[in-house]
């Protein structure tokens, strides 16, 4: 088994780290270091690399509370993240090597928001059956509702009514650079009053982010008689658009406006991505679904997909002992 060596992500590793991830099999922009970093003042980072020698093999964007280690609590989903050559021995090995680490350095639990497979550019399961054997715990499974684009798929008839209202009212949909508006007209109030809630990211935070990530990061407005009746923030990836914000006013029902927003992104925006990512419907870490929403979800075609949450003790390192035999 080949030897590997664990240690902590510092600010000199920037250039190493970010060229890691552009080319990783199971990756994604929110695991670039100028990402990660907007809101690094809000959790204690306890980033990993892991080396093959020289090489790096795999990193872990992750943070610590206490005695615990968590992929990282700012992202939405996070994990062991791996070159795209690796294989299964090698991975069972990574993960032993992380586990005794983690281990040795007072943590006690490893909690995973693995990525979802969707986004991944080849077939990245291995680390499943790794904490498979390291008898990692599922704490949490939600329920992803996505488009595969490159199947047919059927908008229901409640919904093509809908888009259909839309264009009878002259909607008009803008792609922006500025997110004060929707911010400030649109989202906060509806989250206010709807969950008494907040946005994860503030108007600057993500308007600074989209500066950084202009690819990864698109907004679309929806305007009536030159008002904002609706809006949304797509995170995009290679192969996913994942719309991270979505928000109509109480006119939205009568407008059609979110109906006529989704059927533009999906049929002309992003048609030529593999995957459009709704995202999900649940409610009590995963046990309750929204059936309303679920119910709007599916009605544009969508099938389920699912994200996993799992819990793993450190000490179970030594159950990778002897798995290859």
């Amino acid at each position: 088994m080949k030897n590997y060596t664990v240690r902590r992500y510092h600010p000199k590793d920037f250039a190493l780290w970010n060229a890691f991830i552009s080319s990783a099999k199971n990756t994604s922009f929110l695991f670039h270091r100028d990402f990660m970093e907007y809101h690094q003042d809000r959790f204690s980072d306890f980033s990993l690399l892991v080396f093959e020698g020289e090489k790096l093999v795999s990193v872990i964007p992750a943070n610590r509370v206490e005695d615990a280690l968590f992929s990282h609590q700012g992202l939405t989903y996070g994990g062991f993240v791996f070159d795209e050559k690796i294989k299964l021995g090698e991975t069972i090995a990574v993960v032993k090597t992380v586990l005794q680490f983690l281990s040795e350095n007072g943590i006690l639990t490893f909690q995973l928001k693995l990525i979802p497979s969707i986004y991944n550019t080849y077939f990245s399961e291995e680390i499943e059956y790794a904490l498979f054997l390291t008898e990692a715990q599922l704490i949490r499974r939600d329920c992803l509702s996505v488009i595969d684009l490159t199947k047919p798929y059927t908008i229901s008839k409640t919904r093509k009514e809908g888009i259909r209202r839309g264009e009878r009212n002259n909607l008009i949909i803008k792609e922006e650079l500025k997110f004060d508006l929707f911010w400030n007209e649109i989202l906060i109030p509806n989250l206010d009053k709807k969950h008494k809630a907040t946005p994860v990211h503030t108007a600057e935070e993500i308007s600074q982010l989209q500066q950084k990530f202009p690819q990864n990061i698109r907004h679309f407005n929806v305007y009536h008689q030159d008002k904002i009746v609706a809006g949304t923030t797509i995170f995009v990836t290679d192969l996913v658009a994942h719309p991270q914000y979505i928000s109509g006013n109480e006119q939205k029902s009568e407008l059609g406006s979110l109906d006529f927003l989704y059927e533009y992104l999906i049929t002309t925006i992003f048609k030529d991505k593999k995957f459009f990512d709704i995202g999900p419907s649940h409610e009590d870490h995963g046990k309750k679904i929204n059936e309303g929403l679920l119910f709007w979800k599916e009605s544009f075609g969508t099938k389920t997909t699912v994200q996993d949450f799992y819990e793993v003790a450190t000490a179970n390192f030594s159950l990778l002992d002897s798995v290859l035999v």
